[in-house]
């Protein structure tokens, strides 16, 4: 009889789990087996508080039920439905709903399946783009290093974190990357924007001249770089990369997928720090993590350069299977109809003072050499273990878990970033939990 028959519901060794030490968490398991609000509920019985929305995504909180019943209702009326050459009512309104909460311009979207989906669709339309408007000598894409745009090979190419791109070969040519903004001698336990830094945008400008601007498509940048560990942008920063991309003719892209959708008290980061880009990658809080789905935002002009020629014909080679999919168009749906009944796309705004001084309350906690916050966003950078990096944030997140919290870490970087529906009891149940572990435990 074969293996697989007799294998049971609670045998772990066939899933290899995606960005985890799988060896170690095989030996000691953390699984969730429900979910409410703020809160998982773990296989033996215990709650733990979400301090991290998932991971970055349950901006609305667990098991909301706009978008449960939107899900239930959408599968029994309408499972599938292609997006070549057909579509369907949910897509279109999910669409126009959509763009009447981005920023002013990006008046038109293409659906993904996830933050990978939409860098990769991004990257594609501007190289399209500038083809054409007759300028196919623009091939080149400027990325940053520690920055994170997914796993695909362009969100990896344009990406700079290391460890995402060592083992995968030449990557995709004509890359390039500006520095990262990361300053702690200067900005260290800087609360909101950092004042250093913004002329570090300048070397965007060193670029372009190393390789002329004529061969130059886009530059994609997160607002905020998350899953390095927070790196906030100096002041003014994003505005000097707005200034001379739009100078030289090259395309802006922001990468939103962890600050779209009410992570800095605004709909977008754009609008947050007031600088239009052109195109707008979005995925994680558009469903709320429900069901995989992405979102790609482009403006007017973008949309308008690809439809000429015979009506007949496709404008643009892309897409995918479950592009704009009935049943993640309808969680979408709950999503942004739960995210306007409560106010949770500027929430964070009123909850940022109290979320930043609590955050910062841990400044004289052991080994923690820099704290980061903006909007229901923090880190805390803790001094690395001599010869054992990232063991010591780890190690914190296993504490934290055994305590009933749930953190993010990357590196020697605890990142938060909980459900916009967070209450002020609980950010003092996280930050005392965080306490505890910080001074006892690592």
């Amino acid at each position: 009889m074969s293996n697989r028959l007799n294998t049971t519901p609670n045998d772990l060794r066939a899933f290899w789990m995606p960005f985890t030490a799988n060896r170690q968490f095989k030996k000691e398991p953390r699984l969730f087996v429900g979910a409410k609000d703020m809160y998982y509920t773990t296989h033996d019985g215990r709650t733990v508080l979400d301090g991290t929305a998932g991971l970055w995504c349950v901006n609305a909180g667990h098991c909301r039920p706009k978008i449960t019943e939107a899900i239930r209702e959408q599968a029994g009326e309408l499972d599938y439905a292609p997006a070549f050459q057909l579509g369907h009512p949910k897509a279109f309104e999910l669409a126009n709903r959509l763009v009447d909460i981005a920023p002013e311009g990006m008046n038109h979207v293409l659906y993904t399946n996830s933050g990978s989906e939409s860098v990769d669709t991004a990257l594609k339309v501007a190289l399209a783009y500038h083809r054409a408007k007759g300028n196919g000598s623009r091939f080149r894409l400027i990325g940053r290093e520690r920055g994170y745009h997914g796993v695909n090979f362009g969100g990896i190419s344009v990406g700079g974190i290391v460890a995402n791109r060592k083992m995968f070969g030449t990557l995709l040519t004509g890359v390039d990357h500006l520095p990262h903004t990361h300053l702690p001698a200067k900005n260290a336990f800087t609360r909101g924007e950092p004042e250093h830094g913004a002329d570090l945008a300048a070397e965007l400008e060193r670029i372009v001249t190393l390789h002329d601007a004529s061969t130059v498509a886009a530059v994609i940048v997160e607002p905020v770089a998350g899953s390095t560990g927070v790196l906030i942008p100096p002041k003014g920063y994003l505005q000097k990369l707005r200034e001379i991309c739009t100078k030289h003719g090259i395309l802006l892209i922001f990468d939103e997928v962890i600050t779209g959708f009410g992570r800095l008290g605004t709909p977008f980061a754009a609008q947050y720090f007031d600088v239009k880009p052109d195109i707008i990658t979005t995925a994680k809080g558009i469903t709320n993590g429900v069901i995989p789905m992405g979102a790609v935002f482009v403006t007017s002009e973008i949309h308008d350069a690809f439809m000429t020629g015979p009506e007949h014909l496709i404008e643009f080679f892309h897409g995918y299977t479950y592009s704009g999919n009935p049943i993640a168009s309808a969680a979408a749906l709950g999503t942004l109809d739960t995210y306007k009944e409560e106010g949770l796309l500027t929430r964070a705004a009123e909850l940022a003072s109290y979320w930043e001084e609590a955050l910062h309350s841990l400044k004289d906690c052991p080994h923690v050499i820099d704290i980061r916050n903006i909007g229901l966003i923090g880190a805390i950078e803790l001094e690395p273990i001599a010869g054992e990096p990232t063991k010591r944030a780890f190690s914190a997140f296993l504490k934290a878990y055994e305590k009933g919290l749930l953190i993010r870490t990357t590196g020697d970087i605890i990142a938060l970033s909980p459900p916009l529906i967070i209450q002020k009891q609980q950010i003092d149940e996280l930050f005392d939990k965080l306490r505890d572990v910080l001074k006892n435990n690592i």
